[in-house]
């Protein structure tokens, strides 16, 4: 059994590559990606310290957790699917469509 401390740094390190994946990337389906990397690197934190600690809570909030991304994808994969259908185009700086 690993100590809690290798599932935490796996977990920052995922956490950094995705939060590295929305700040650098232009493209809207990577910056979703990252986004999913960042809620499953909390994602691992959570069971790492409700397994060390013996709790059920940590568990529950990434069953919610989990229910909250797949909400994000289906409702963030269906505007990039309306929005690449009328601009022919998902770059983050050619996104001029939702000003008002």
């Amino acid at each position: 059994m690993f100590p809690v401390t290798y599932y935490l740094g796996l977990s920052a390190i995922l956490f950094t590559l995705g939060a590295l994946g929305v700040l650098i990337k232009r493209n809207a389906i990577v910056i979703f990606m990252s986004i999913e990397l960042m809620l499953n690197a909390a994602n691992l934190a959570f069971v790492a310290f409700a397994r060390a600690y013996g709790a059920l809570s940590g568990q529950i909030f990434v069953f919610f957790v989990m229910a909250v991304a797949a909400a994000e994808v289906a409702v963030g994969l269906a505007l990039i699917v309306t929005i690449f259908h009328t601009k022919q185009n998902i770059d983050i700086d050619q996104m001029n469509m939702m000003k008002g």
